[in-house]
């Protein structure tokens, strides 16, 4: 098709406000899909996306409708996956900014408006759910003009539920954003945006043709990670594959190739042909760093394997999953996994559990430090139990995080005391008509925990925010050890700021001691830095009344046998071995 009847664009939101839906409708009206074929998140193919009600991987689908060609990228909205949704808005022309009308300009939205910008889309903002009854259509707008600087007929009203406003959306579109650039280059570039293994054929790219064109056979060359393949076949998304000849300039499509793993078609490379390579790749590529780190251990040691296989199948189609082995003398063998935030973390874990049917042990997250030792070497540190004795460590820099909370303003105070709670520093306060903007910078291992659920707590439910990776910083960081009755669980180790350190013992014992079974001995949980025992809690052990069998005769003989049974306990005391249950290894994630 000419380029000047191509439409590319994507869709953006905070998570919940409606991107789904809306690419249904658009789907529903340009005869895309059948009615009778629809249901609703059609373009969430996962049962788990459809359960959470979000976006976990962004599907391109191609509309026709009018004689033009849309090509609509519907995006995740967490802020675990903005550097997929940074790549998905370098790929088109224009964004349609959807906020919810009962909801307003959330963190999220703002961190895509500004991934808009920085990528000179075209803006096309989009008010959503106008037939609920608790709609705030004025308030929004006024949002949504202090944000963006639009005139009020430049917003769309709708309701992607019903349909109410798609219609005049469409056209707008295709009003507003302009066709793709033409270009005079001969040599071929495309932009993937993602990619995912498929059992049967491969890994397969979605990607946009920004100069010349890729033909089924073509031999392509990955710029980034220096690896050939071949183009099995080419298509379009209908959103079901639809195979063609060729994909050509401005166009957005898929390619199945020969690769095995998606390693080796990471997202944001760039896509030449080897007879005749490009000399510069599309700008923007990044190798995605998680940093966020956790333990992922087998409930019994003869599924090891099983666990090690799903996160190979796993880590095929998502690059971003890096994996090492584990071992721990409490919970046996198991796999260290990287991810790129908490909510990422929760997925990987609920497909493996159902998808391969394992049960699994995950220890409290951590992220990952930069431990330099006096000798002057530097090691990457991704857990407590990694770090060697302070005595031969100089400096430990932890990751900073550079963040930004949305929420009305009457509860400023108590968020900016949350944030200082955390060892964070406010940096900014600014207003989008009657909603605050705190801007702020905070250790990223202080926001794992509970700090999403306490901001929803203290801001009753209106609180949300974003954050991304500004560096790290040397801080006064030691290992908080947990010992339970004597031995090290290194399992439970922490790595935490010296402040902290007493608080966060006494807090973890005290919920250990409710976690973990009497035994019949006295059980001492101590937390140390150490040899230094900073808390401690005992757990008191199951008494037997053991002279209950006695009767009459001198009182010698109930001593004798309470010193009998005192021998025992502490010989049980010294040999005894506690069972840890596995609540215990995830006591930090939910600290209060």
């Amino acid at each position: 098709m000419d380029s000047i009847l191509i439409r590319n664009f994507s869709i953006i939101a905070h998570i919940d406000h409606g991107k789904s839906t809306l690419a249904d409708r658009l789907m529903e009206l340009t005869g895309t899909v059948e009615k009778r074929n629809m249901k609703e998140q059609l373009l969430d193919k996962m049962d788990l996306e459809r359960e959470k009600g979000i976006t976990i991987k962004l599907a391109p689908v191609r509309m026709n409708y009018l004689g033009y060609e849309l090509n609509l990228i519907d995006t995740p909205g967490h802020v675990d996956f903005s550097y997929e949704v940074s790549r998905s808005l370098q790929a088109v022309e224009g964004a349609i900014l959807v906020v919810d009308a009962t909801q307003g300009i959330q963190a999220q939205t703002l961190a895509n408006v500004y991934l808009a910008i920085n990528a000179n889309l075209i803006i096309i903002p989009v008010i959503n759910k106008i037939d609920l009854p608790a709609a705030g259509i004025s308030n929004t707008t006024e949002e949504v003009i202090s944000l963006l600087g639009v005139k009020k007929e430049d917003i769309c009203l709708i309701s992607a539920k019903n349909g109410q406003g798609v219609e005049n959306l469409l056209s707008e579109i295709i009003k507003r954003i302009p066709p793709p650039k033409q270009t005079n280059s001969n040599l071929t570039r495309g932009l993937i945006f993602d990619s995912y293994y498929d059992d049967y054929r491969g890994v397969i790219t979605y990607l946009r043709i920004f100069d010349g064109q890729i033909k089924k056979g073509d031999t392509l060359f990955m710029m980034a990670t220096n690896t050939e393949a071949q183009a099995l076949e080419v298509g379009v998304l209908n959103p079901n594959n639809l195979p063609t000849d060729k994909l050509t300039m401005g166009e957005i499509g898929y390619i199945v190739t020969n690769l095995k793993t998606t390693h080796e078609a990471k997202v944001g490379d760039t896509i030449t042909l080897s007879s005749s390579k490009a000399k510069e790749p599309l700008p923007g590529y990044q190798d995605v760093k998680p940093f966020v780190y956790a333990g992922f251990f087998p409930t019994s040691n003869e599924q090891y394997q099983l666990l090690k296989e799903a996160i190979e199948k796993l880590s095929l189609s998502d690059s971003s999953l890096q994996y090492s082995n584990e071992n721990s003398p409490v919970l046996g063998f198991g796999i260290r996994i990287g991810f790129l935030g908490l909510l990422h973390m929760d997925i990987v874990r609920e497909r493996l559990e159902r998808e391969y049917n394992l049960d699994l042990v995950v220890t409290n997250p951590s992220t990952d430090y930069i431990v330099t030792f006096t000798n002057g070497e530097t090691k990457n540190v991704k857990s407590a139990s990694e770090l060697p004795d302070s005595s031969s460590v100089s400096e430990i820099k932890e990751p900073w995080v550079s963040g930004e909370i949305v929420l009305p303003s009457e509860y400023m105070g108590s968020v900016i005391k949350l944030i200082v709670s955390k060892r964070g520093q406010q940096t900014d306060i600014s207003y989008v008509d009657k909603r605050a903007l705190i801007g702020f910078n905070a250790p990223l291992a202080n926001l794992l925990t509970d700090f999403y659920d306490q901001l929803k707590s203290l801001t009753s439910g209106f609180g949300s925010y974003n954050y991304e990776l500004a560096g790290y910083r040397a801080e006064d960081l030691v290992r908080v050890d947990f010992l339970i009755a004597g031995e090290k669980v290194d399992s439970l180790s922490v790595i935490v700021h010296r402040t902290e350190a007493e608080s966060l013992g006494r807090e973890t014992v005290n919920k250990l001691k409710d976690i973990i079974p009497r035994q019949n001995f006295q059980v001492a949980i101590q937390a140390a830095i150490g040899v230094r025992i900073i808390a401690r809690e005992d757990l008191s052990a199951y008494r037997k009344d053991v002279t209950t069998g006695l009767y009459g005769g001198d009182v010698s003989r109930k001593k004798k046998v309470l010193a009998k049974q005192k021998k025992g306990k502490t010989r049980m005391k010294r040999f005894g071995k506690v069972d840890i249950p596995a609540e215990a290894f995830s006591v930090m994630i939910k600290r209060d």
